[in-house]
């Protein structure tokens, strides 16, 4: 009678290693999906000071690309093109604005 009950859990004991796992898998998908959630909304310091960063810099690189261009429209503007001196208006006011939230280098000795 052992033999005979011994035999199909032995037979159905491969087939059962195989269930645990994806039951182990299923009872851990909650917590694997709640901790990426939560990795995804928080962002570590150094994460925070790269971001901080690379939008300094494309703000400093827009101003630049400002200043070139409110130079070669004031040109253009004393040469009496006065489309050139309303649109160095423009950029003028524009750079105005930026100017606040560009953070300027201390100068060197």
């Amino acid at each position: 009678m052992r033999l005979r009950l011994a035999l199909p859990v032995v037979m159905i004991a491969p087939l059962l290693t195989g269930c645990l796992g994806t039951v182990v898998d299923v009872v851990t998908l909650p917590v694997d999906i709640a901790s990426s959630a939560v990795d995804a909304a928080t962002t570590s310091q150094s994460e925070a000071d790269e971001n901080r960063g690379r939008e300094l810099r494309k703000r400093e690189e827009r101003l630049g690309k400002l200043e070139r261009r409110y130079g070669k429209e004031m040109d253009d503007c004393e040469r009496g093109d006065e489309k050139a001196c309303e649109e160095a208006r423009r950029i003028y006011a524009e750079i105005q604005e930026l100017l606040p939230s560009v953070p300027v280098e201390p100068s060197r000795r």
